[in-house]
């Protein structure tokens, strides 16, 4: 009776994950050469792939689970996908060059998704992309609710001026990235101290920003440089997504099951810097913790000790290792202090010398994950060419010395030939004309005789 409700309830869970299936897919649409012609008539949010990719089919049950959330709260989106192998002139058309590339396309436009592959954060994409470039916050209400909700955005405070058509623009480039909202000076909250308008604002580590020309530069770079918290948990995706900013990024590399004292202590030191010298490093540094050394290790070509912090520059693969214990606040900030005056010399960068040692040690390290992953997969993609290498370097060696061999056998034969003619020649001139003289003979050379024996 146990086994029969056992089979039963597996036969109830194989149904409900055979219907979940094709209920997702239902909600996906399969794209074709018709879409381009129809797709100016909706929003589309669409993953382009590849029927081979690995990353494609790891992406295709998150994608299947973003078109059912779409479809169930009432998404404008609706969710598509299209095989890039099969309709490459389509999909080259809306500059695809990678597989997966996500898009979403809204009249004219398209907007490329960057972001982590997770069914959070790509809805959150479509629901920032397909809605208003620029939203309004009518009431205070409004403006403390988009606080809670999102953790970075950016506000333009003031009437029509050059300012706001420079944000527009800025919004229309960085849209894919963060929110960007438009208020009047009476919705901002009390808190908000502003010496001139019109201005623009973030809002982000429960404080806020105000965009300054002079200090700033251009309002693109400095809304590229501001999209992301003073404080993070770093990864690999995010250290390529801080490249673009231009800022130097101060790392904690922990062990985060570790719970020791050193550290934890790290990782605080640096949270205490990033929100206590936010004034004074916000414009040059971004502050996080990794956990682990894999990725900091590939990067810098080096072996670092866990715990330990590091600074990044990764527009130029430039880093700055300790020159110091860090026991306190104080240690860490004259630690960045000595980077921004230059009295900390930068190792790593982009240079020749550093592309041919990543080279090798990229190579080395394909090697090595081969051989840990699969050994017989690893002596058979190394030791077959080498095998091969070697038979032909073989033959190649031995080939030469065959040949002279014979051609030296050939030739001392040849001279012998000649000796030989020549003392029968000697012979027959010294033989005597008469019989009364007796001539000596000639002692032939040891080898002749032997060789007339045989």
């Amino acid at each position: 009776m146990a086994a029969w409700r056992c089979r039963a309830a597996l036969r109830l869970c194989a149904t409900v994950v055979f219907l979940n299936m094709v209920v997702c897919k239902g909600v996906v649409e399969d794209l074709d050469e018709s879409f381009k012609e129809n797709r100016n008539d909706d929003i589309w949010l669409v993953d382009f792939y590849a029927p081979w990719c690995g990353h494609c089919k790891k992406l295709e049950p998150i994608w299947n689970e973003v078109g059912l959330e779409m479809k169930s709260i009432g998404s404008p989106v609706k969710v598509g996908k299209m095989d890039a192998t099969s309709y490459s002139s389509i999909a080259s058309e809306f500059g695809v060059r990678g597989y997966p590339t996500i898009k979403l396309l809204k009249g004219d436009l398209a907007y490329n998704y960057r972001g982590p592959r997770t069914k959070d954060d790509i809805i959150e994409f479509a629901h920032r992309v397909s809605g208003a470039l620029i939203r309004p916050l009518p009431s205070q209400q409004m403006f403390e609710h988009m606080q809670k909700r999102h953790r970075v955005f950016f506000v333009y405070i003031g009437g029509e001026s050059p300012l706001k058509e420079k944000y527009i623009d800025a919004a229309s480039e960085l849209i894919v990235y963060t929110y960007f909202f438009s208020a009047s000076e009476e919705v901002v909250p009390e808190y908000v101290t502003l010496k001139e308008m019109p201005a623009v604002l973030v809002f982000k580590d429960e404080t806020y920003f105000v965009y300054d020309e002079y200090e700033d530069g251009d309002l693109s770079s400095w809304i590229n440089r501001e999209r992301f918290q003073n404080y993070l948990a770093m990864d690999g995706f995010l250290l390529y997504e801080l490249g673009d900013t231009g800022k130097l990024v101060a790392i904690a590399v922990i062990d985060e099951k570790n719970t020791s004292v050193e550290h934890t202590r790290l990782k605080s030191i640096i949270q205490e810097v990033a929100r206590d010298y936010r004034d004074l490093f916000h414009r040059d540094f971004q502050f996080g913790h990794m956990d682990g050394n894999d990725y900091i290790n590939t990067l810098l070509m080096d072996e670092l000790t866990v715990p330990t912090v590091v600074v990044l520059n990764t527009s130029n693969q430039q880093y700055f290792l300790l020159d110091r214990q860090i026991k306190n606040v104080e240690d860490m900030v004259q630690f960045i202090n000595n980077i921004l005056d230059g009295i900390v010399e930068a190792q790593g960068g982009d240079s020749i010398w550093q592309r041919l040692k990543r080279i090798v040690f990229d190579a080395k390290s394909t090697i090595v994950s081969i051989f840990k992953s699969s050994p017989l997969m690893g002596c058979f993609l190394f030791g077959l060419p080498l095998g091969v290498i070697s038979i032909m370097c073989y033959g190649i060696y031995t080939a030469d010395p065959d040949g002279g061999y014979i051609e030296e056998r050939y030739e001392v034969s040849k001279s012998e030939n000649e000796n030989q003619e020549h003392i029968e020649e000697s012979k027959e001139q010294q033989e005597p004309s008469s019989g009364g003289s007796v001539v000596p003979t000639v002692q032939e050379p040891k080898d002749v005789l032997e060789k007339k024996k045989d």
